[in-house]
């Protein structure tokens, strides 16, 4: 039996204590350490040596007739997705306040979030991988449903109409995957999917793609289907908004470079121009759209929206550099924006308001609290020394030289050369920089500088398991910022 198996059904277990009776804070936070310990575990017997490629693998047959098992196993990508998990999970249970409205369901919801994001990351078979995410989802309406804030109803609706037609289309091409495979080796593992495309034993199925690119690219929100995301951010609880925004939100960029990667790699060339226009509405528009925002949760839930056309790029431009560089913003968008929805969480119990022109000059009651900010808010910019950093700047590299510069001839006979798309759209990204740290170090500016309103002069430091936690996230990113080669080492040993 897989060790795998064991991760997902921990906070399961977690969850099914908590609805027994058992102290739900207690056990949740028992739960999400025991499975951050296994995932440490793990990594330090992984062994990259010889490729890597996928470890801990066990299969139990479910329709043998269909090709669908039970199969679980990490290579050095799936380890980082759940480190990633388990560290955000752990923080989001340490910093959750208990509701008065239902606390065990609460508490097993995020549990439920949890096991679902690990069963995603670890599972080989497809069929599995899209019920897990499916079954993570569930829990995220509820939580903004029931426990969110503003108009909650309207946003968990927005959302669940959003992914729930992100999740059909997805689905139809997975399914479309299927079909394309020959007679009687129809399959949903995905090493045997990949072993019939490098045989060339898979038809060059556009289509397929086109439907995995736009299902995976609405859970993603990719423009113009982003705008669930900013509403169901801003109205969900600090912990619910971490744990999609900093895990589940990374389901489908995972799934296209697990997936189109390898399967589809010329229909990802093909169709380069169309998600490269796309991913720069992402950078560019949604960046403006970021600084117009007047409150802190709307301006976290845009940015989150905006960094996903950097990993996007990492995509599009399918060579090795690229592909690590966006699956090591994977990791590091997740960790800051988990570390942003907190600390705005703080700030949101402390004050009951998160507009800007009702905030300003936090730093003289807590300055703590504005220092761990602009730890965080650094990070979120991709600060040299933080591991978000290190992934802008491969993504850059290998997206600038993802096409050969186009040559050609001036009017005097002289040879030029013409920037194409890619370069175009790196531009762009980098540019997307600039933007982000206006809109973050505004941010910064408007809450914690400026004169103090008499109502805040009371303000309390932030303390306990939620200080611990966040710090903990940072401490991560920079530790990763400084020695980006420990998780560079497993993404390049990662079966892509």
């Amino acid at each position: 039996m897989s060790p795998l198996l064991f991760l997902i059904l921990v906070p399961l277990a977690a969850a099914a204590f908590v609805m027994a009776g058992a102290n739900a804070r207690l056990t949740a936070l028992a739960g999400s350490a025991l499975n951050l310990i296994f995932v440490l575990i793990l990594l330090a017997f992984y062994r990259t040596g010889n490729g890597g490629g996928y470890q801990y693998v066990s299969s139990f047959p479910v329709v043998p007739d269909m090709g669908i098992s039970f199969t679980l196993g990490a290579d050095g990508l799936s380890l980082v997705m759940l480190l990633l998990c388990a560290l955000v999970t752990l923080a989001a249970v340490a910093v959750a306040r208990t509701p008065e409205k239902n606390p065990r369901w609460f508490y097993a919801c995020l549990l439920f979030i949890s096991a679902g994001g690990i069963g995603a990351f670890a599972s080989i078979d497809l069929f599995f991988f899209y019920m897990f995410h499916e079954l993570a989802l569930i829990p995220t309406f509820l939580l903004i449903g029931i426990w969110g804030s503003g108009d909650r109803q309207a946003a968990a609706w927005k959302a669940t109409i959003y992914l729930a037609l992100g999740s059909f289309v997805l689905l139809l091409g997975l399914i479309g995957l299927y079909l394309i495979q020959p007679d009687g080796m129809r399959t949903f593992d995905l090493r045997e999917i990949i072993g019939l495309a490098d045989a060339g034993l898979l038809p060059e199925a556009s289509w397929v793609y086109l439907l995995l690119l736009v299902g995976f690219g609405i859970l993603v929100s990719l423009f113009p289907f982003h705008t669930w995301a900013p509403q169901a951010y801003a109205s969900a609880p600090a912990p619910a908004a971490m744990l999609h925004a900093g895990v589940l939100k990374k389901f489908g960029l995972y799934g296209l470079i697990r997936i189109a990667v390898p399967v589809f790699p010329n229909a990802v060339l093909e169709f380069s121009n169309l998600l490269l226009v796309l991913l720069v509405g992402n950078i560019l528009y949604v960046g403006y759209v970021t600084i117009s925002q007047r409150k802190l949760d709307w301006m976290l839930g845009y940015s989150s929206v905006m960094h996903m056309g950097y990993i996007f790029l990492g995509f599009a431009a399918l060579n090795t550099l690229s592909l690590t560089g966006a699956s090591l913003m994977l990791f590091a968008h997740g960790l800051s924006i988990a570390a942003l929805f907190a600390l705005c969480g703080e700030i949101r119990e402390r004050t009951g308001t998160l507009d800007f022109a009702e905030l300003g000059g936090f730093a003289k009651p807590m300055p703590a609290f504005g220092l761990i900010f602009g730890f965080a808010a650094f990070a979120a910019i991709g600060l040299p020394g933080f591991v978000g950093f290190a992934g802008e700047l491969l993504v850059f590299f290998g997206a600038f030289v993802g096409g050969d510069l186009l040559m050609g001839v001036s009017p005097e006979g002289k040879e030029i050369f013409q920037l194409n798309s890619y370069q175009v759209a790196t531009i762009c990204a980098v540019w997307g920089v600039v933007i982000s740290a206006v809109y973050m170090l505004r941010a910064y500016r408007r809450i914690f500088f400026g004169p103090l309103n008499d109502r805040w002069a009371g303000l309390k430091e932030i303390s306990g398991s939620a200080r611990v936690a966040i710090v903990a996230l940072i401490v991560v990113m920079l530790v990763t910022g400084f020695l980006p080669g420990l998780l560079i080492k497993l993404i390049e040993s990662a079966s892509i």
